[in-house]
């Protein structure tokens, strides 16, 4: 029997506190999960440095993506099978693009990637396609497979349903991390109704559509969508330890460019330090091995570096306050002379941090980031954009909501045994007591 069609011997299931289960029968998806690349996603949290906010969010990458193998297996074997708008020779292909869709996320990923320059996305395509064991798992099943599977992660896919099952403003990627999220932060906010939507769900040409009747339970996704970003994913307290791991990254690629003598050489670090950043040295980089040389550099000579650390490892974290740039870049630039002259550098210690989420919207052809909209199948078969008839989802889309904080270190601030007075202006326009 060709390998696409291989069947598991008995069924495999991994229990999972979201779904219950996840069945594993194809014996393709069981080879994909057993890969060493598959299998570093264990060594990735989900959540970045949201732990530090909520204990209970260490869950991995491993566990979101076979969450999302798993509900894209239920839509095309429970839910899509046999409707004659669904290409049931598209299965294995939308069960291997979900599982392997964060496949390159790297280390607390999205500050790593601002720092270094790097696109997790690039780098998923990148194991997929290269000398992986992955990429050979995947040419097992045919020459362009491979090739097809990071199309579909790429949204360049020929086939846009299948594209819009892992990536849309509903996909299985979604529906997966809201209540994973919400379930390992302990919050209530991320809970939706998924069984309904999954049951209202329906194929057609070139995306997912959601039966009339079906509408409330999406509004509630939406609405959990918002929450979850404003309560868990902006939390304040999280991105403030995102605020000292960047400045943490910041700091060693200075120190390395200023020809800085590390005490043990950061070797995980010099493709990321020169921007030419080899795939086997993206693989080996994990947040085991990030806390590793954090863990050292709280020994290191360089004060900043060493200050930076000793924060993070032992979540002293920065304090906040609200901050709107437009109207008030002069306190900005006053805070910066200050710290300056109080001996507080305030590229590293004085941190304006956005946050930005546009919950939904319909297509803007033309306009950064178009997104397909979310269309109501209706009982005449016309197709209708949810927020045409959805009060709640009109009252919300395209209304980009946007927060900003400064952030800066109290303990500093209210240390008087040196430059007492600055640090006493300071306090003063930062209105602590």
């Amino acid at each position: 029997m060709e390998y696409s069609k291989q069947k598991l011997h008995e069924e495999k299931v991994f229990k999972d506190p979201v779904h219950r289960y996840v069945h594993v029968k194809d014996r393709v998806i069981w080879d994909l999960i057993g890969t060493k690349e598959f299998q570093r996603l264990r060594r990735v949290r989900q959540l970045g440095t949201t732990y530090l906010t909520f204990h209970g969010a260490e869950h991995s990458r491993f566990n979101h993506s076979l969450g999302v193998y798993e509900i894209i297996r239920r839509i095309v074997d429970d839910v899509f099978d046999g409707r004659p708008e669904w290409d049931q020779d598209e299965r294995l292909l939308s069960l291997c693009a979900a599982l392997l869709h964060d496949l390159g996320h790297g280390p607390f990923s999205h500050s790593f990637e601002k720092v270094f320059h790097l696109d997790h996305e690039h780098f998923t395509q990148a194991i997929i396609l290269g000398n992986t064991e992955v990429n050979r798992v995947l040419s097992k099943v045919g020459k362009d497979f491979p090739k097809h599977v990071a199309e579909v992660i790429a949204k360049t896919y020929e086939n846009k349903l299948v594209v819009s099952l892992i990536s849309s403003q509903i996909d299985a990627d979604r529906m997966d991390y809201l209540q994973r999220d919400a379930y390992f932060t302990g919050v209530s906010y991320g809970h939706f109704d998924m069984e309904r939507i999954l049951r209202v769900m329906r194929p057609r040409e070139d995306q997912v559509v959601i039966k009339q009747s079906g509408m409330h339970a999406v509004e509630d996704y939406i609405m959990s969508r918002y929450q979850m970003y404003w309560q868990v994913y902006f939390h304040p307290v999280t991105r403030s330890a995102e605020v000292i791991l960047t400045k943490i990254l910041h700091r060693a690629k200075e120190l390395h460019e200023t020809g800085y003598s590390f005490k043990q050489k950061p070797l995980h670090f010099y493709s990321l330090f020169t921007g030419d950043v080899a795939l086997q040295d993206y693989l080996k980089l994990d947040e085991s091995v990030i806390m590793y040389y954090f863990q050292i550099w709280q020994e290191e000579e360089d004060g900043i570096l060493r200050d930076l650390c000793e924060r993070f490892m032992n979540r002293n974290l920065f304090k906040y306050v609200e901050f709107d740039p437009a109207k008030e870049y002069k306190k900005h630039s006053e805070l910066e002379t200050l710290f300056k002259k109080a001996g507080i550098n305030p590229d590293y210690y004085l941190v304006v941090d956005s946050s930005s989420d546009l919950p939904y919207d319909f297509y803007r052809p033309g306009e950064e980031e178009e997104r397909l909209p979310i269309h109501l199948l209706m009982r005449n078969d016309e197709l209708r954009e949810l927020s045409r008839e959805s009060d709640i989802v009109d009252s919300i889309s395209g209304k980009r909501r946007t927060d900003h904080k400064l952030y800066y270190p109290v303990d500093l601030l209210y240390d008087e045994s040196t430059k007492k007075n600055i640090k006493r202006q300071i306090r003063t326009i930062l209105e602590l007591s």
